[in-house]
């Protein structure tokens, strides 16, 4: 371990340790659980925002988690920092034989694949499980579809090409159209089902393309949020109430917040 994370190591020892912190003492797996999955929604954040600065703070915070629940794996004799470093770092030169080994491979495709086959030879004589296995239940839809897409490519489940991709969410289109097109006798649960094949095919769309799904959402619902408020404060500026401005004027202000960003006239909008 490096100097920094031995003092880091040490630190959180103090703080488990008898007549450490009382609320740090109090902790468990469970407990930090949704501190882990906020702060690595945070990092996403700082990734997104392009802020090094932030993001190293981020990190951090992340790394401080993984610290503090290797802790508690050393208090139970289950493992400890070393063992958790030593495993991933192991499992990386086991998974890059095309680096550290004499295998070849022709593109990043291929190491996906290659990634999928060394996963099943380490299960190999485990029962029979899915190649979907592995994604977490807890993810965001979007990148849990991302993911799953993902893994059933590496076994040949896959459109050949974006544009085939594109046809199929045409295919979907038309059929969520076709839904909508029954007004008031349209039935929710079919049109919740043809919207949910719609973002099924994008989040496959986007690894196509490759576009992780959830970051590029998260930055275009950023600069909605940034344009929207600056629509709002210009409304106030002038007196007014955005809500009761007409389309037209809203569409007006949403125009001006584009310019004050310096951008063309494009991007998301309300309608």
């Amino acid at each position: 371990m490096s100097d920094a994370v031995d003092r880091l190591r040490r630190i959180m020892d103090r703080l488990r340790d008898p007549g450490g912190c009382p609320w740090d003492r109090e902790q468990t797996l469970e407990s930090l659980a949704p501190y882990l999955l906020e702060e690595a929604h945070e990092v996403a954040e700082a990734v997104a925002a392009g802020d090094p600065a932030g993001l190293c703070e981020e990190l951090g915070d992340l790394l401080l988690q993984i610290v503090f629940m290797a802790r508690i794996g050393r208090e139970n004799g289950w493992f400890d920092l070393d063992d958790v470093a030593g495993g991933i770092a192991d499992k990386m030169i086991r998974r890059h034989p095309h680096v550290f080994a004499d295998r070849e491979v022709a593109d990043a495709a291929e190491v996906i694949r290659n990634w999928e086959d060394i996963k099943r030879e380490e299960r190999a004589g485990e029962p029979e499980t899915s190649a979907l296995d592995g994604v977490p239940a807890a993810l965001p839809a979007l990148l849990k579809a991302f993911r799953m897409t993902e893994k059933a490519a590496a076994v040949g489940f896959d459109w050949r090409r974006p544009a085939d991709v594109m046809a199929k969410m045409r295919e979907e289109m038309d059929e969520l159209e076709a839904e909508l097109a029954g007004g008031d006798r349209a039935a929710p649960e079919r049109v919740r089902a043809e919207m949910g094949d719609i973002l099924f095919v994008m989040a496959n769309l986007a690894r196509h393309i490759g576009v992780e799904p959830e970051t590029a959402l998260q930055r275009t619902n950023a600069t909605f949020q940034r344009r929207f408020r600056s629509m709002e404060a210009q409304a106030r500026a002038r007196g007014d109430r955005l809500r009761e401005l007409n389309l037209e004027q809203q569409d007006e202000l949403w125009e001006e917040a584009k310019r004050l960003e310096g951008r063309p006239s494009s991007g998301p909008r309300s309608r």
